[in-house]
């Protein structure tokens, strides 16, 4: 009797474990494939108008910037300039949220002193002659469909050249004296910035 009991107890104890083991692998492919298809639904593609960003000074070496835009690209894939950016009509400049643009001290934007801080770049395009380019205290806002004039700080004349090549892909860019360049198609939208000197600041 005492040699069955034993027995048992050995058979009992032998098909725990064996249970245990089994509980245990499935509750880690469960996990695994929990993580797989949270991974799987955490990343998306990359975006078809990415985000890109523009700083002045261009080198990564200089760290002490004076000022960064944000912005996303889209392309023309054929398609009018004048359909993706309305003439007459405020635009985002670029797609997605609105261009945001950061200055790290005081500039002078087109003409106009601007203070330090982050603001919003809205556009508005022309069939003829300069852009309207504007700086607008709103952030973090999709497109310019809650665009307030209101809240505009400054509006500045962005002088219109024609680029040689076409230009598929919204660009901006910063040249060596700071204008920051716009480009897109056969247009390139320039506005000039220069630091406000200590005799100039208000």
């Amino acid at each position: 009797m005492i040699y069955t009991f034993h027995t048992l107890k050995k058979h009992v104890l032998k098909t725990y474990l064996k249970m245990k083991k089994i509980i245990l692998f499935v509750a880690v492919i469960a996990t695994t494939l929990c993580n797989v298809d949270l991974v799987a639904q955490s990343f998306k593609s990359l975006d078809v108008s990415p985000m890109d960003a523009a700083f002045f000074p261009n080198s990564w070496r200089e760290s002490n910037k004076i000022v960064k835009v944000v912005y996303s690209r889209p392309q023309l894939k054929g398609r009018d300039l004048a359909m993706l950016a309305p003439v007459d009509k405020v635009w985002r400049t670029g797609a997605n949220e609105a261009t945001e643009i950061t200055f790290f001290e005081d500039v002078i934007f087109g003409g106009k002193n601007l203070r330090a801080g982050s603001y919003s770049l809205f556009t508005i395009p022309s069939a003829e002659g300069n852009w309207t380019v504007i700086i607008n205290k709103a952030r973090n806002v999709w497109g310019s469909y809650t665009y307030k004039e209101e809240q505009d700080i400054v509006r500045v004349a962005g002088k219109v050249s024609e680029s040689e090549k076409n230009i598929e892909a919204f660009s901006m860019m910063f040249d060596k004296n700071m204008t920051l360049h716009m480009g897109w198609g056969k247009i390139i939208v320039s506005v000039p910035i220069k630091k406000t000197s200590e005799t100039e600041k208000y």
